[in-house]
């Protein structure tokens, strides 16, 4: 039994296909689904038993990290992750996204149903070989925190980190208070050391080796207080 405050957001592009998944949902569920755009996030501070399903086909990864973000710190909404292609596509989103479940573009309409259901009921909703995948990637991800990354300096690790978040070279620049000439100075000596050829290979190295970049909103913070802490000491 549930109560009457549950709801589905389903975060995609509305169209005459998602219209049908979702009257499909409301009724097997019997609880009220939504289509939301991508960008129209939602109120965190609500306190209303939420399921979000980001339809990957519609999501890009830079997006679900905001949605992550808005929702990361609250109990109440469920994050998760619609039409993956495969385990792999869901291996490499959990490892920069806290998600509760995930449903691949091959699963039956009443599997997605059944795995609502028991994501109101506070589990998680995902396969155990993807789990003991997850285990294993953070397991290497806490032994490679004890030992240096193929020579990598404190700051070319920050600039990874900020290519991870979806930064440009002008972004971490003035994150970092330097020029952008130093900032692809350090780029070119990163790829070099980690041996990738651009930024989206940079990206899927420290996701594999590093583990996930902090969320956007911590990023700004810091900056925040960077600034502060700058402006006291002049």
């Amino acid at each position: 039994m549930h109560t009457g405050g549950e709801r589905v957001l389903l975060v995609t592009d509305q169209n005459p296909q998602t219209q049908l998944f979702v009257d499909y949902m409301t009724q097997q569920i019997t609880r009220p689904v939504s289509i939301v755009s991508p960008w129209e996030y939602i109120d965190s501070s609500n306190d209303q038993a939420t399921v979000i399903l980001l339809d990957a086909d519609h999501v890009n990864e830079a997006t679900m990290q905001e949605w992550h973000n808005q929702v990361v710190d609250t109990t109440a909404c469920q994050l998760t992750a619609f039409n993956l292609k495969d385990e792999d596509h869901a291996t490499d989103l959990l490892t920069f996204l806290h998600l509760r479940g995930v449903f691949y573009r091959n699963d039956p309409l009443d599997l997605i149903c059944k795995g609502i259901e028991s994501l109101f009921e506070g589990s998680l909703w995902m396969s155990r070989s993807l789990m003991t995948r997850m285990i294993e990637f953070f397991r290497k991800q806490q032994l490679n925190s004890y030992r240096p990354a193929c020579g990598l300096t404190q700051r070319e690790m920050e600039i990874l980190c900020l290519l991870g978040s979806g930064s440009s070279n002008g972004e971490i620049a003035e994150r970092l208070f330097v020029s952008e000439h130093t900032v692809k100075s350090h780029l070119y000596n990163i790829f070099k050391k980690i041996d990738v050829h651009n930024r989206i290979q940079a990206v899927n190295w420290a996701r594999q080796n590093l583990g996930a970049p902090p969320p956007l909103a911590a990023l700004r913070n810091q900056k925040i207080d960077s600034r502060r802490i700058q402006g006291k000491s002049t």
